[in-house]
């Protein structure tokens, strides 16, 4: 659906007429700055005022150019189907995440900030090319997608405007011809989000962003992977990208299966599929325009994406970095290889092998449902096991604590790592785990630290280890864990645990895996 709000004409003010997009946003971005959360702080305000100048300058130099070379410039509204599905879902997943972690609804006034900067730049990028801009609600899936992974700290947020004059700039100048058509090459929100990846993994920068509490709170919300799954129903069905997040899943479920036969812990620590990477299953690699064609191809793409998270997801963590950066890398090299990928999906053994061959007869509509309701199947098969869902055994410590009494070094790891988290969140058992994990690699000044907090918090055994240290080296005091311990220690990764009462603790505890269970029964 379309329509021409400014018809070319002759006179120059049509440039003007034609540049109240940016001016709008431009003043959108003043109005916003004065409501308290941007007013009263010390670095947002300065930069809203900026963003609105830099759009106000832009479109005059625009404006200027056109009255100069007698352009007209051309405004329509286009309504895209593919825009507003995807900002649809996702606002439902939004306000979803956010009632489950309500710290996300600090981030809106954010996101809105952005959403008006976007609809100012997306005009003046193509104005700034051609003649003619069609408005609709294309501005909105582009900043959405970036911030479900990717949202720099308000001290920092100028970097967030950034990312969005990048991923539009990219996307109007870095084309290629594709099937007898100019197409640009990469996805407006992936392609930003990677480079300011590589960029942060670099300049060892990352806590200049939200990226990791992004990461965590998604993964924490309970039923995420259902929320995800039910928002993207309509897309697949309308768009036909079911293929590509089936292929993916199966290959990640897979690779994770290989991962745990071979060495009987999880790739993941805590899911066969993290929710993060799940959602960039969903939103990140199913972009129409930036994806392949074929349906082989599309089949490829999913596995591909699935290899390209597991060998970035190993690479970060070997070298010590963050590893929520493993979802975003692979996208810009796969978009590079799309037509590769057609064209070997058109060619070869692929060809043979090619899906479209079975149910030739069938609409394109047709073969989105089937495909649809084959990823449905899937998805409850998954969902009634352990594959997908909030109940994953690597979540809880015990699962840790046997993989780590097998000699099985990186299980030790993160088994250290889920003590190092339950001491700080108050754990006088877990901090005197740490101490003792710290005091067997001989990290003295950290080990005694750990254990003196594990004293303070009340743990006994954790007094005797600082008090003896020296003497207790390699026969560390050790205790199971206390009930004031077991609201901490029992948390997985969907949230603190609420209940209270012993008895039910306890419970938890047998189920977990813990042997306090034994020690009650005796």
């Amino acid at each position: 659906m379309s329509s021409a709000i400014d018809r070319p004409t002759d006179s120059p003010s049509s440039a003007v007429r034609a540049l109240q997009v940016p001016g709008l946003a431009a003043l959108g971005l003043v109005a916003l700055a004065q409501v308290p959360y941007f007013r009263g702080h010390e670095q947002l305000y300065p930069v809203m005022l900026l963003a609105a100048g830099f759009l106000v300058a832009w479109g005059g130099i625009v404006a200027w150019r056109a009255r100069a070379t007698g352009r007209r410039l051309v405004l329509e509204r286009v309504v895209r189907r593919p825009h507003w599905v995807q900002a649809c879902a996702q606002s439902a997943l939004f306000a979803y995440w956010a009632w489950n972690a309500r710290t996300v609804f600090a981030l809106f006034p954010l996101i809105a900030a952005q959403i008006l900067f976007a609809y100012g730049v997306d005009a003046l990028v193509a104005w700034s090319r051609r003649d003619t801009h069609r408005l609709g609600f294309g501005p909105l899936p582009i900043v959405f997608s970036i911030n479900l992974f990717l949202l720099f700290r308000p001290e920092f947020f100028h970097w967030q405007f950034v990312m969005i004059v990048v991923g539009y700039l990219a996307k109007d100048g870095i084309r290629w011809q594709r099937d007898g058509r100019s197409a640009h090459i990469f996805n407006p929100s992936s392609f930003p989000l990677a480079l300011t990846s590589l960029v942060l993994l670099a300049t060892g920068a990352t806590d200049l962003t939200l990226g990791s509490y992004i990461a965590q709170s998604q993964s924490s919300a309970p039923g995420m992977y259902l929320a995800i799954f039910a928002v993207s129903i309509a897309g697949q069905v309308l768009f036909g990208v079911a293929t590509m997040t089936l292929s993916a899943v199966l290959s990640m479920v897979g690779i994770s299966a290989v991962y745990f036969a071979a060495t009987g812990t999880y790739m993941f620590p805590d899911a066969f599929i993290t929710v993060p990477v799940f959602l960039g299953m969903h939103l990140l690699i199913t972009d129409p325009s930036t994806s392949p064609r074929t349906e082989a191809g599309q089949w490829l793409w999913g596995v591909i994406y699935a290899l390209g998270v597991t060998a970035f997801f190993f690479i970060l963590e070997g070298a010590g970095l963050p590893t929520f950066y493993e979802k975003l890398l692979p996208l810009p090299l796969m978009n590079l290889a799309v037509r590769r990928i057609d064209a070997w999906a058109r060619t070869g053994w692929l060809q043979a092998l090619d899906p479209a061959r079975i149910g030739a007869s069938l609409s394109p509509l047709r073969r989105n449902v089937a495909y649809t309701t084959a990823w449905v199947g899937v998805f409850a098969l998954f969902s009634a096991t352990t594959l997908l869902g909030d109940h994953h055994p690597g979540q809880y410590y015990p699962f840790w604590r046997d993989a780590c009494a097998t000699g099985n070094e990186r299980a030790c790891e993160v088994r250290a790592f889920m003590t190092y988290n339950y001491c700080n969140r108050g754990s006088g058992w877990a901090c005197n785990e740490y101490g003792a994990y710290l005091g067997e690699r001989n990290f003295d000044v950290d080990a005694r630290r750990s254990f003196r907090r594990a004293c303070e918090l009340g743990f006994e055994p954790g007094c005797e280890n600082a008090l003896d240290f020296d003497d207790r080296r390699g026969a560390w005091a050790r205790a199971e864990p206390r009930v004031d311990d077991l609201p901490i220690v029992l948390r997985g990764s969907k949230g603190p645990v609420r209940e209270r009462d012993p008895t039910a603790l306890l419970a938890m505890a047998c189920e977990q895996g813990w042997p306090l269970c034994e020690d009650a029964r005796d």
